[in-house]
């Protein structure tokens, strides 16, 4: 049973999301702008590899699969499962590096958190509807290649 609906879960990551958008301040040294650049970069690239994996319409902004969406596993879904909240995470961070105050630290934490119940919520519905995920599931982790 799932104790927080999935709609909560698309309020909360993009409240927080917002948060960190629109309370980031101007860069305040080079290399803060520097890694800024870098992880705005990664977000932009990893992004754009799940889209051209993934078909239009395939995609839910709730964890709850499409009537007829399927399981890619080929492209960017070969090294990770959820490369677009892999690249939303990177996008955020990159509002840390530029503005990197705890308490934005922390808000970023929660971003995770609320990703990563949305992670395991979604990865349920693909359980239940391709029995080739678990297969799937052992040779790709979650979010970074080789790591988590």
């Amino acid at each position: 049973m799932n104790i927080v609906p999935s709609w909560l879960l698309v309020v909360l990551q993009f409240a927080l999301m917002g948060v960190l958008i629109v309370t980031t301040q101007a860069l305040a040294t080079p290399l803060a702008n520097g890694a800024a650049f870098a992880l705005v970069v990664g977000a932009t690239f990893v992004g754009i590899g799940a889209l051209a994996a993934n078909r239009p319409g395939n995609f839910n902004v709730q964890p709850e699969l499409k009537a007829g969406g399927r399981l890619i596993t080929d492209g960017i879904y070969a090294r990770i499962r959820h490369p677009m909240y892999t690249a939303v995470l990177l996008a955020m961070l990159a509002a840390i590096a530029a503005d990197p105050r705890l308490w934005r630290v922390l808000v970023w934490v929660a971003l995770l958190l609320v990703l990563l119940a949305k992670a395991r919520r979604e990865e349920g519905y693909l359980r239940a509807r391709f029995p080739e995920y678990a297969a799937y599931c052992d040779r790709t982790r979650r979010l970074l290649p080789g790591i988590y």
